[in-house]
């Protein structure tokens, strides 16, 4: 799987569209998805309008969960990579994160670049 650097300051505003929800492994048995040290991982749809675009949701996966998220609240994304994946005839891309946390300051409180 590849696994492309995505640079989160292109991809404009960054809220999130719902609250963390955790992923499972295996919807039957609702058996949590866990990294590879054993944390669970949770999804956050966050949405994108880079260049003052069309609005898109991205659905980012991070482990353990991300605390003090609510929808429409602007975050930060630290460490997004997107993984191309294909599989059969089914094909597409994923996103996975360090962190998502609040962001703070003017961006947060829908004020321009004031300091």
């Amino acid at each position: 799987m590849q696994s492309i650097p995505v640079d989160t300051a292109r991809l404009g505003v960054l809220r999130c569209a719902n609250a963390p929800e955790v992923k499972f492994s295996n919807s039957e048995t609702q058996e949590v998805k866990k990294d590879r040290d054993g944390n669970p991982v949770y999804s956050v749809a966050v949405t994108v309008r880079p260049d003052g675009r069309r609005i898109s949701v991205i659905e980012i996966a991070v482990s353990g969960e991300p605390k003090g998220l609510e929808a429409g609240q602007v975050v930060k994304v630290t460490g997004l990579t997107a993984f191309v994946w294909s599989m059969g005839d089914r094909s597409g891309v994923s996103f996975r994160a360090d962190t998502i946390t609040p962001a703070h300051g003017p961006a947060a409180q829908g004020k321009g670049g004031d300091a």
